[in-house]
């Protein structure tokens, strides 16, 4: 689509909601937006207090930026200029574009170092960086797993031993080189591969939220599919440092809110299992691989963290996911601005139980058990 034909098709209709009902509506299928209570009030005319909206699909989700109606005339025009850049990103890091730079470096890397853009480099090092602090359990290596266990097709298959085996040699953060002097990346076993599924996301926010600030826009939310959630400035001008309200929705019962996190010029995370998982022999396996034993990962239902950046909340929210709370706590004492909100599952049927670690005084608010 080309770029005058996209801010047409912003311009007629698609970017402007009336009332803050359409804007924070979500799926309930992750984390969810929900209103803050204080919205009821907030007229729906003659007002810059309701939230205007302008959203793009990219990265196989829905991106959308949120803002104060009103309270910046170049906001649109700020908001189309930060979702193009999701749209370069996705054009430059996803495995799904042929011709992609991350494409190309897995066609080579396994043959010689390959050297690759700054952009690319900074972010497989951040990578690298969360594998080392969290012992493997975050690996951009580790999409060879994914699809053994059918997860490519939305089809969950439960893979021979053997095959588990076979396909954790190409797998592994230890096996990937960066060499910082020449910005080259190597593999260190042929048949290796990485992906960004774990922070593409995130890292798309925090580089397209460049876009928002340079225009003078201190006041948005901006999110990629719910799942990941950037915040900067508060929903309400008057009341300084107050951030934004974002609902976390139950994953066992959908449409039922289990608590509130209020950012901060922060972002926040969610890893979750309730979209994509499969039965077999009464177990439930989820489609999220802990790449250090080639099955999926079942300490929780869904993995909720806040921390300064968006690409650090998703990166952490798959590392805690799969590393369980007790390691979620030892990361959250000793580097205070994270927090983690745990879903765990319940003995009692359709029932769960919540964990949270690392939360600032009045930043989280849980809901009465309905």
């Amino acid at each position: 689509m080309s770029e005058k034909t996209s801010r047409r098709h912003f311009l007629l209709g698609r970017t402007l909601a009336p009332t803050v009902e359409h804007v924070i509506q979500g799926t309930g299928l992750i984390g969810d937006l929900w209103p803050d209570s204080r919205e009821a009030e907030i007229p729906s005319t003659g007002s810059d207090w309701p939230l205007m909206k302008i959203g793009r699909p990219a990265m196989a989700c829905e991106f959308e930026v949120s803002l104060n109606r009103g309270e910046y005339p170049q906001g649109i025009e700020a908001a189309m200029a930060a979702l193009d850049e999701i749209e370069r990103l996705e054009n430059r890091l996803s495995v799904f574009r042929p011709g992609s730079e991350v494409c190309d470096l897995n066609a080579a890397a396994g043959k010689q170092p390959v050297q690759v853009s700054g952009e690319l480099f900074s972010l497989l090092s951040r990578c690298q960086e969360f594998s080392r602090m969290t012992d493997g359990a975050v690996d951009v290596t580790s999409s060879p797993l994914w699809r053994l266990w059918g997860f490519s097709r939305r089809s969950g298959k439960i893979p021979a031993s053997d095959e588990i085996t076979r396909t954790r040699q190409y797998v592994g953060w230890r096996h990937l080189t960066l060499d910082d002097s020449a910005r080259t990346v190597a593999f260190e076993r042929p048949g290796m591969e990485i992906s960004f599924g774990c922070a593409g996301k995130g890292f798309a926010l925090d580089s397209a939220s460049e876009q928002l600030e340079e225009a003078g826009i201190g006041n948005y939310l901006f999110h990629g599919g719910l799942s990941s959630i950037l915040a900067r400035g508060t929903r309400f001008p008057s009341e300084k440092n107050n951030g934004w309200t974002v609902g976390i929705a139950d994953p066992v019962r959908p449409g039922r809110r289990l608590a509130e996190i209020r950012l901060c010029n922060e972002a926040l995370g969610t890893s979750g299992s309730q979209s994509q998982f499969f039965y077999h022999k009464g177990r439930r396996y989820p489609h999220i691989i802990d790449p250090r034993t080639g099955f999926p990962a079942d300490k929780a239902l869904m993995v909720t963290v806040a921390a300064p950046h968006a690409a650090t909340a998703d990166m952490l929210s798959t590392a805690f996911f799969v590393a369980g709370p007790e390691k979620a706590e030892e990361y959250c004492h000793a580097h205070p601005g994270t927090a983690a909100f745990f879903v765990l599952p319940e003995d009692r049927k359709n029932g769960v139980r919540l964990q949270h670690f690392g939360f600032r005084e009045g930043r989280l608010f849980l809901r009465p058990p309905e």
